[in-house]
């Protein structure tokens, strides 16, 4: 019988409105800080007040804690590329920097490969370009137009940049996309296919047509468009919806005996993976929770693992009226029996909601939270919604604990719901 492969996580790399690395996003959300504020990419002072006017965007510049492009594209190529690209390449650089993996050979060149996805991929460019048409017609069409926004492009670039000749691959599942690029890539080196996989996510849809669309659909948070820290506010009663978010992170995946032998750093282990379909409705999660519980129970499973081994849960938890209780109702559901023992908190209230670059960052923090033995906050959690009783939910300030096992949750439109499990190494 083949011997099942490990798979370890040795390298990460994150940017967000609540910090342009690692090392500050996770400073920054241990310490309760918010990287929600008002919107500054478009305007939004004559728009109506039914639209949301706060976003969790990065904060450009060349001061300290600010995101200098230039560190990490070259001038000649970043009009090239949409934001969110932009963003990928920068998590993949700090990932793999941080891994110390950069094969010199061919072998090892083919043995490692991509997966790093987006939920929308290049709206801002789409949006810009039909304003182009519209005023000066088909012929000032950029050259560039459609790589710049083709969700691919990430993995492309980055491949082409390090060489790196294994599988070259993209996910797209809405808000579950990172989710579901560091599952399936778990998968690909399982399957014997590569040694090492970069997966991530990035979004960058914070521009008129981004916030326009989903405040549209009566998504996004506006009741707290003077007071942007307040806005994203997982279960908490007054909530009225999400916060939008822009960023990517990234993590190499390595197998356990190649990654030892090199004597690599290992954040942690990826030892879980479910992902079910709700097929309920196309924006709307299924409100009994089938879908969310099947996901869970899965990856518990393919973990080899109970419920009452996971010691922290990291949340899908939007900030939404509608699914932050039907999330919380499931994982009551799924942990019925351990419900004194879990904690579970939602980044998200600090990051806003990074759409398809949310799972991957949110991997990011339960690995650091598994290492650090530090559990996030979950911020604005002033009055816990009826529905949502019974869970620590770390209001507030982040809490220590000592952690082996934790969970992270992400669900998406379309009925897709994807799950991680991390081991502490």
């Amino acid at each position: 019988m083949t011997e099942k492969k490990r798979i370890v996580i040795t390298g990460i790399g994150a940017l967000s409105g609540i910090g342009v690395n690692v090392k500050d996003s996770w400073e920054n959300i241990i310490n309760s800080k918010s990287g929600i504020r008002p919107i500054t990419r478009f305007e939004t002072a004559e728009e109506s007040d039914s639209l949301s006017k706060v976003a969790g965007e990065i904060i450009y510049g060349e001061e300290e804690g600010q995101f200098n492009l230039d560190n990490y594209v070259d001038r000649k190529d970043q009009k090239k590329m949409d934001r969110f690209i932009h963003f990928g390449i920068t998590a993949a650089i700090q990932a793999v920097e941080d891994s110390g993996w950069k094969p010199e050979d061919e072998e090892s060149r083919n043995r490692t490969g991509i997966m790093f996805g987006s939920g929308i991929g290049g709206l801002e460019t789409i949006q810009n370009m039909s304003r182009t048409v519209a005023e000066k017609g088909m012929r000032r069409i950029s050259p560039f137009f459609i790589p710049a926004s083709l969700i691919n492009l990430i993995s492309g670039h980055v491949s082409i940049k390090y060489r790196f000749k294994g599988p070259n691959h993209a996910t797209v599942t809405a808000c579950a996309t990172g989710t579901h690029a560091i599952g399936d890539a778990v998968e690909i080196i399982k399957r014997g296919d590569a040694d090492v996989m970069l997966a991530g996510g990035a979004e960058a849809a914070i521009c008129e047509l981004g916030v326009g669309g989903f405040s549209a659909m009566h998504a996004l948070s506006t009741k707290y468009n003077n007071e942007p820290e307040k806005a994203s506010r997982p279960w908490d009663r007054d909530s009225d919806g999400f916060v939008m978010g822009e960023g990517s992170a990234a993590v190499i995946l390595e197998e356990y005996e190649h990654a030892k032998k090199r004597g690599a750093k290992i954040y942690g282990e990826v030892v879980g993976y479910g992902l079910t379909g709700d097929a309920f409705h196309m924006s709307a999660p299924d409100e009994t929770g089938t879908g969310q519980k099947r996901v869970m129970r899965m990856a518990l499973e393919h973990a080899g693992l109970n419920p009452e081994d996971i010691d922290y849960i990291n949340a899908h938890g939007t900030s939404t009226p509608v699914g932050d209780p039907l999330e919380f109702g499931s994982v009551k559901d799924v942990f019925k029996n351990c419900l004194n023992t879990i904690s579970m908190s939602s980044t998200k209230s600090a990051t806003g909601h990074l759409l398809g670059a949310s799972g991957a960052i949110e991997a990011v923090f339960s690995v650091l939270a598994l290492r650090d033995g530090i559990m996030p906050p979950t911020l604005n959690l002033d009055n816990v919604h009826e529905r949502c009783q019974g869970i620590d939910l770390v209001p507030h300030k982040a809490k220590e604990k000592e952690l082996k096992y934790c969970l992270s949750n992400s669900f998406g439109f379309g009925g897709t719901n994807a799950c991680l499990i991390f081991k502490k190494v």
